[in-house]
C-alpha cells in the first residue's frame, strides 16, 4: 500500500516512512516494527541491541577518518497515536494506514497519520542507510510506548548510550529548534458507586457530544478547542434541577488527545424529558456560538436509551459537580517564556460503567512542582466524593540551556542551509528529552523536525516540502559535527 509515497523526495527518507505506514504500530504493539528494523539492520551489517524494556538501538561506525568525532544519538519513538474518525472501522493493530496527498500535505484517510514520530524514525533510518553521508559514530535510539506512558524513556537502560550529542527528531514546526519541554504525569481517579433499578416513571436517555476537532493535549491545549468531557459535564449541569441519574459515561480514548466525542446515558422522570430536550437544544446553540471559531461542527444530540439501573440522584449530582469543577485546559501561562503555556490539564478519558468510575487526566507543566500541585488539587477535589487518586508515569521537564554549544552549531548550520535563523523554542509537550537528560546528564540535546499539524487527531498531516528541508538540515548538522573542530 501507499505506493504514491515513493514519488516523494527525499526518496531515501520517504521509503522508510512508507514502511512505517504499512506496519501497524500503536503504542504497545510495536513488536512487528521492531522485528522489521532488526532484520533491516542485519541486512545492512549494522549492529543492534535492546535494553530490558525493549527499546531498540542501531549503530553505525564513523566514516573512515572521523572515528574521533563526538558520537551522535538520533532519537525517536516507534509508536503512534491511534485515533480514528467517528464511524471508521480501521483496526490500528492489523490495518495499514491509507495515505494520500492533498495540496502539498500528506494525510491519512480517517485516521492519524503517524508522522508523529514516524518521520523522525524514518529520518534516522535514512541517515543510517546513506553511505555518502560523512559522519562520526552514530546510534539510532528507538523508544517504545511514548504516546501512552513515556514507558520506553522512563525505563531506558542507564550507561547504555555512548554519544555526546542527542538529536531528538520529534518536533513538529518548520524552522524551529526546541531546547526545553514540559514535564507531566498521568492522574488516574477511580471510584465505585451503588446502583439501583429504574422506576416505572423513569426514562433512559442517551446524550452524545461530537463533531469536535480534538488535537494534541499539549500543542493544542491553548487554542480554545472544545473538550467533549468538559462539555458533557456542562450539559449535565444544565439538567441538574431535574435530578438526573447517571447510567454510564464514555468520553475520550487517550489522555494526551483532546477528546472529540463523549456519550452519557442518564435517567430522568418521564415528566421532565420534554423540558430537558428544550434545555439541551438551547445549550447546543450556546456552545455552537461559543466554539464557532474553533469547532464549528460541534453537535449535541439526545435520544432514547436503554438501561436497567443507574446511580442515585445524590451520587450522580456529586460526580457531575466534581467533573464540572475539575481544572481543565490552560492553568497558567509561563512568565519566563513568552507565549508558552506553563501548566495545563487535559480531561482526557472519562469512563463510568456499572457504577465504576475512572478518569485519566494528563497534567503538563514547565515546572515539576506545578505538576505536583495540580495533582494535589485534583486529589482533594475528588476526595469529596470518596474517589481514589493516583499519579503515575511522571516524567521531568527539560530545562533549557540556551548557551549550549550544540544549539549554536545548529543555528549556524540552519541559517546556512535555509537562509534564515531558526526560532529557539520551549514546547508545552512531553518530549522524551527531559527523561533522557535525567538519565544521561552529560548529553547535549536539541529537538527539531518537519511541519506537522493535527497530531493526535484524524486530521494529522505533514507538509511534504518541509520534510526535504528537515532532511537537509539533519544531514548538514551530522556532517558539521563530524568535522575536526567539533572534536
Amino acid at each position: 500500500m501507499n505506493e504514491h509515497i515513493d514519488t516523494l523526495e527525499p526518496a531515501i527518507l520517504w521509503r522508510h516512512f512508507r514502511t512505517l505506514c504499512n506496519i501497524p504500530r500503536p503504542s504497545g504493539h510495536e513488536a512487528a516494527l521492531v522485528a522489521h528494523l532488526i532484520a533491516w539492520a542485519e541486512s545492512r551489517g549494522l549492529s543492534h541491541d535492546r535494553d530490558n524494556f525493549g527499546n531498540l538501538r542501531l549503530r553505525k561506525p564513523a566514516t573512515v577518518g572521523h572515528e574521533q568525532a563526538p558520537g551522535i544519538v538520533l532519537q525517536g519513538h516507534l509508536d503512534m497515536v491511534a485515533q480514528a474518525a467517528s464511524g471508521s472501522a480501521h483496526d490500528f493493530t492489523r490495518d495499514s494506514l491509507d495515505t494520500y496527498l492533498e495540496d502539498g500535505w500528506l494525510k491519512a484517510r480517517g485516521t492519524t497519520l503517524g508522522a508523529d514520530n514516524g518521520l523522525g524514525v524514518a529520518a534516522a533510518l535514512a541517515v543510517l542507510e546513506d553511505d555518502e553521508l560523512v559522519h562520526g559514530p552514530l546510534e539510532a535510539l528507538f523508544t517504545l510506548e511514548e504516546e501512552t506512558s513515556m514507558g520506553g524513556a522512563l525505563n531506558l537502560a542507564e550507561g547504555w548510550l555512548e554519544g555526546r550529542y542527542l538529536l531528538n527528531l520529534d518536533s513538529e514546526d518548520r524552522g524551529q529548534v526546541y531546547i526545553g519541554c514540559a514535564g507531566g504525569a498521568d492522574i488516574n481517579v477511580s471510584a465505585a458507586f451503588a446502583t439501583s433499578s429504574l422506576r416505572e416513571d423513569e426514562a433512559a436517555l442517551e446524550l452524545t457530544i461530537g463533531g469536535l476537532i480534538g488535537g494534541h493535549s499539549g500543542l493544542d491545549i491553548h487554542r480554545g478547542r472544545g473538550n467533549a468531557n468538559r462539555l458533557m459535564s456542562r450539559a449535565l449541569v444544565e439538567l441538574a434541577e431535574f435530578s438526573p441519574r447517571l447510567v454510564s459515561w464514555s468520553g475520550g480514548t487517550l489522555r494526551n488527545a483532546l477528546p472529540r466525542e463523549a456519550q452519557a446515558s442518564l435517567v430522568l422522570f418521564d415528566e421532565h424529558v420534554s423540558i430537558a430536550r428544550q434545555r439541551l437544544t438551547a445549550f447546543e446553540a450556546q456552545i455552537r456560538d461559543e466554539l464557532r471559531d474553533t469547532d464549528p461542527d460541534v453537535t449535541l444530540t439526545l435520544g432514547r436509551g436503554n438501561a436497567e439501573s443507574a446511580l442515585s440522584v445524590t451520587d450522580s449530582r456529586q460526580l457531575i459537580a466534581v467533573l464540572d469543577a475539575a481544572p481543565y485546559g490552560v492553568e497558567r501561562m509561563s512568565a519566563a517564556v513568552e507565549g508558552v503555556v506553563e501548566t495545563s490539564n487535559n480531561l482526557g478519558v472519562v469512563q463510568l460503567r456499572e457504577g465504576r468510575f475512572h478518569l485519566c487526566a494528563l497534567v503538563r507543566s514547565l515546572r515539576d512542582d506545578a505538576v505536583i500541585m495540580m495533582e494535589q488539587r485534583i486529589r482533594g477535589l475528588f476526595a469529596l466524593i470518596g474517589a481514589t487518586t493516583v499519579a503515575e508515569n511522571a516524567y521531568p521537564g527539560w530545562k533549557p540551556v540556551p548557551e549550549a554549544a550544540l544549539l549554536a552549531r545548529f543555528c549556524s548550520l540552519h541559517e546556512t542551509v535555509t537562509g534564515r535563523a531558526p526560532e529557539i523554542k520551549v514546547i508545552h509537550a512531553g518530549l522524551e528529552c527531559g527523561i533522557l537528560g535525567a538519565k544521561y546528564p552529560a548529553l547535549e540535546m536539541i529537538s527539531f523536525g518537519p511541519l506537522i499539524r493535527g497530531a493526535h487527531s484524524p486530521s494529522e498531516r505533514v507538509e511534504v516540502e518541509s520534510v526535504g528541508e528537515f532532511w537537509q538540515v539533519l544531514k548538514g548538522l551530522i556532517t558539521e559535527l563530524a568535522a575536526p573542530a567539533s572534536v
